[in-house]
């Protein structure tokens, strides 16, 4: 199993944000691993089994998702950054998105 997952929920129409393309990289920006949301908004396995310690980035693509829905946006990337304390830890990153407003947490 990847130590990083995460998954988008689209808050305005109520359900998973399909397709969205995701980047995890370093926080110097050399990109780790990328993937695209499933059916149910998730990437289960993005990335390695274990990353050193270290600050990541995960960057969401979602002006191309608003613009495939027809939908405007104020937000066309959200890069959230995050540290990984503990290589033995899994940390479930989410993403809470509407076209003008977007909040994250640490899931498990």
């Amino acid at each position: 199993m990847s130590q990083i997952t995460t998954h988008v929920l689209d808050a305005a129409v109520g359900g998973p944000a399909r397709g969205i393309d995701v980047v995890l990289a370093t926080a110097d920006g050399a990109e780790v691993a990328s993937g695209v949301t499933d059916e149910a908004g998730r990437i289960a396995d993005l990335g390695p089994e274990r990353l050193a310690a270290g600050t990541y980035r995960l960057t969401f693509a979602t002006g191309d998702y608003f613009a495939a829905a027809g939908r405007e946006t104020f937000y066309p990337v959200v890069s959230i950054d995050f540290a990984v304390t503990d290589g033995g830890q899994h940390y479930h990153v989410p993403l809470l998105l509407s076209p003008f407003a977007y909040s994250t947490y640490r899931g498990n």
